[in-house]
């Protein structure tokens, strides 16, 4: 709620689905970028259940209004990943994962995350077409922030499903990497706006239940 202006629900909680393209075509009606001094205001408005998202957007004087359709909510899946129960947890400057994303085969359908108390204590690899790659991070690494590892896990998780989290991680100064005892991963991104304020993006993933303990 800090980073705007003014935020007021009157109600406990309130949950609704929209189209994710017309929300995006709505926030972009005066471009994608904005003439130099100028910016795009944004208020957001919703009556309630049945009504439409109200947006308000102003810039240079001229304000556009979009009436957005709402959706009913589909149930939402619940992780169950409680912090109480994080096995490891990794802090790393964003620098260095999305190395790691450039310079890992990406046609591998899967990334391997090792995090181990012990060497190589972080490590990503990827199994593609032209063969096993793996990047090791030293637990005293420039771009480590924190290191907190209890035991040795490693576990896979397909890149399809990873690949939507790297529009946070292109924003981010910061990334925390959790995993509990079932392979939960959790994503945790760090970002800083244009006006200095905090705020953070969370990504979970499920490991991939194809691979065996075999098979690593």
């Amino acid at each position: 709620a800090e980073i705007f202006q003014e935020f007021t629900v009157q109600e406990q909680s309130v949950t609704f689905r929209i189209n994710l393209s017309v929300l995006l075509d709505c926030l972009t009606i005066f471009g994608t970028s904005s003439l130099p001094g100028t910016s795009t205001a944004l208020r957001m408005c919703y009556r309630g259940y049945g009504y439409p998202l109200m947006l308000f957007l102003e810039e240079g004087g001229v304000v556009t209004v979009c009436k957005i359709n709402t959706q009913e909510p589909d149930e939402l899946l619940d992780f169950d990943f409680c912090s109480t129960k994080v096995v490891n947890k990794i802090i790393l400057q964003s620098e260095g994962l999305r190395e790691a994303f450039a310079e890992l085969d990406m046609t591998s359908e899967v990334l391997q995350i090792t995090m181990s108390p012990d060497k190589p204590y972080f490590r990503l690899s990827t199994f593609g077409n032209a063969g096993s790659a793996h990047l090791d991070y030293p637990r005293d690494s420039d771009l480590m922030e924190a290191f907190h590892c209890n035991q040795t896990q490693t576990n896979r998780y397909k890149i399809s499903l990873l690949k939507p989290s790297t529009k946070a991680l292109a924003l981010s100064c910061k990334v925390s990497i959790r995993t509990d005892a079932q392979g939960f991963l959790s994503l945790q991104y760090m970002i800083r706006n244009e006006d200095g304020q905090i705020c953070f993006v969370e990504y979970y993933c499920c490991p991939d239940e194809d691979i065996t303990e075999a098979e690593l």
